[in-house]
Order: C-alpha cells, then sequence, then structure tokens
C-alpha cells in the first residue's frame, strides 16, 4: 500500500481589493464613525432631557470609582488573630507549597504559646511573580491569607518594592468600600 501525498494551496489569490485592504478599512471606519455619532446623539438628547438611552459613560478614575465584584482577586493581606493582633498564619507551609509561581517565602518557627503550634517569623510575597490564581487562598487552612483586599494599586520603581513583607501584608486590611452591591452587579451588563 502506498501513501500519497496531496498538496493543497494554503493562499488563494486575491484581487485588487482584497489586496490594498481598503475594504476592510472602510468597514472599521464606518464602526467606528456610527458608534460616534449614536453617543453624540444620546449625549445630546440627555442634555436637553428628553430621555434616551445613555451615551459611552466615563469614568473619572481617581475621583470616581466603578466598584470591584466581591470575588474579585485583588491585593494580598495577612488577617490578623482575634486575641493577641498578630498574624493568623502558622507556619504550615501550605501556601508555599502550593504556590505555582513559587513567589511565597515562609520561615516558621515554634509560638511562645502553648496552644499555637507554630507562627511564621518571615512571610514573604514576591508580587512581580504571583499570577493570582488563588491557590495561597484555597488552601491556608486558617484562613490567614486572604486576596479581598480591594486593592489593585500594585506598583513599586524597583524589584526590591515588589516584594511584601509580612509588615506590609498586615497592614493591607480589607477596604469594603469598593465592591459593589451583588445585587446591582449581577443587574449590569457586559
Amino acid at each position: 500500500m502506498a501513501i500519497t501525498v496531496k498538496k493543497i494551496d494554503a493562499s488563494p489569490k486575491m484581487n485588487l481589493l482584497e489586496r490594498t485592504y481598503l475594504r476592510e478599512i472602510l468597514r472599521g471606519l464606518w464602526i467606528t464613525n456610527r458608534h460616534f455619532v449614536v453617543n453624540l446623539t444620546r449625549h445630546i438628547l440627555n442634555l436637553f432631557r428628553i430621555k434616551a438611552k445613555p451615551g459611552a459613560v466615563t469614568i473619572q478614575y481617581p475621583e470616581q470609582h466603578r466598584g470591584y465584584h466581591k470575588r474579585l482577586r485583588t491585593a494580598h493581606y495577612l488577617a490578623h488573630r482575634e486575641n493577641d493582633d498578630g498574624p493568623r498564619c502558622v507556619g504550615c507551609m501550605m501556601c508555599e507549597t502550593i504556590c505555582p509561581a513559587k513567589c511565597i517565602y515562609i520561615v516558621p518557627t515554634e509560638h511562645p504559646d502553648p496552644n499555637v503550634e507554630k507562627q511564621a517569623v518571615k512571610f514573604t510575597i514576591d508580587m512581580g511573580r504571583c499570577v493570582y490564581c488563588g491557590f495561597c487562598v484555597e488552601a491556608c487552612p486558617e484562613d490567614a491569607i486572604r486576596m479581598d483586599s480591594g486593592r489593585l494599586d500594585i506598583c513599586s520603581y524597583s524589584r526590591e518594592g515588589m516584594l511584601w513583607d509580612m509588615d506590609r501584608l498586615l497592614a493591607n486590611h480589607h477596604d469594603p468600600a469598593p465592591y459593589k452591591d451583588e445585587e446591582k452587579w449581577l443587574d449590569e451588563e457586559f
């Protein structure tokens, strides 16, 4: 039995109009201009208090805030213990083990209180390497590490600034203000 090879020409011949992409450029310009005219008309109608759908909505970001869904993964923080205001982390190393980016570094030690097994002396997250998968939050048995701080301002001028130590993680508390009401969020169209 012989194997045969069939050659197929993958590039069909295009005419002059298709080679210049003129039709596609004009289509793109038509769509852009249509959106411009429709949004401008809606803004003018709303300006004269004639009922119309809202035009394009511009949010002035630093002053106005759209809000986030409460399940959005934002900057990490360490939760405090209820009794002594220390970190809730017991140094079990589960978050460090499960992290696919290997960006969590923990140094555990014995806790002076005999009721608590261990504690973390050092807890560092390299935010420059973090992929925001949330595995560390899911793996933590003590609910010590959280990703619902509501903060997205994770930036630095150096790589060393992206290394968040325990003090910064403890200070990065949950801010409920940027989150939306769930009922309003579910009703919104995207």
